[in-house]
């Protein structure tokens, strides 16, 4: 059953509509290309971020489990224990075609001097600063991560709706119209054909 009534009024109708679904699906198609690009282009930066994070904590770890056997465990916990505040993340969001994604960073300093730390200069070794070093580069870049992954999350997510909305246009919306549209030249074209055998028998 058509929506649209078998005039000519409706015709035109129709076919604004297809007009209109035709630029939308060009457009979502255009949306869908430009965050397909850039998701892959985030998934780069990420996989490159994420095994700098992997050897960044290896490397973490390593240093650690020398201090522990140098230094012994207590002395590193005595040193963890004596930070004064540690850093708070905040959350904002930007703009990437349309779709909110996190941008995420410390308030305060994650890298700091030594003499920042809280505990005593003089009271601890070298193998001490150089794990609260790789540790603090660690974090900063596992913030970096994060805020890469949320975002490669949301594109996706976009990129999925995108994609359901560009076949409904194309398999559905589209064909639907034109179906209509054919439904209802034909019916113009029936209701002509009746009109000259009605003349014609008029006349006669």
């Amino acid at each position: 059953m058509m929506e649209i009534r078998p005039t000519r009024s409706g015709l035109i109708e129709v076919k604004r509509r297809i007009e209109i679904a035709k630029k939308g699906w060009e457009l979502l198609k255009r949306k869908r290309d430009a965050l397909v690009s850039e998701f892959f282009k985030i998934m780069e930066q990420t996989a490159e971020l994420r095994r700098k994070v992997n050897e960044k904590y290896a490397k973490a770890y390593e240093k650690l489990s020398l201090a522990k056997a140098v230094e012994g465990t207590p002395a590193i916990v005595s040193a963890a224990m004596s930070v004064r505040e540690a850093p708070e993340i905040d959350v904002s969001f930007k703009n990437i075609m349309g779709v909110k994604v996190p941008k995420v960073k410390s308030k305060g300093k994650i890298k700091r001097k030594i003499w920042e730390r809280g505990y005593g200069i003089l009271g601890t070794s070298t193998l001490i600063d150089e794990v609260s070093k790789e540790y603090e580069e660690l974090l900063e870049m596992g913030v970096k991560l994060t805020e890469l992954e949320n975002t490669l999350v949301r594109l996706l997510d976009e990129i999925d709706k995108n994609k359901r909305r560009v076949n409904a246009l194309e398999y559905i919306v589209i064909p639907n119209l034109e179906r209509t549209s054919r439904e209802i030249r034909f019916k113009l074209e029936e209701m002509e054909r009746e009109d000259i055998f009605r003349l014609k028998r008029f006349k006669r």
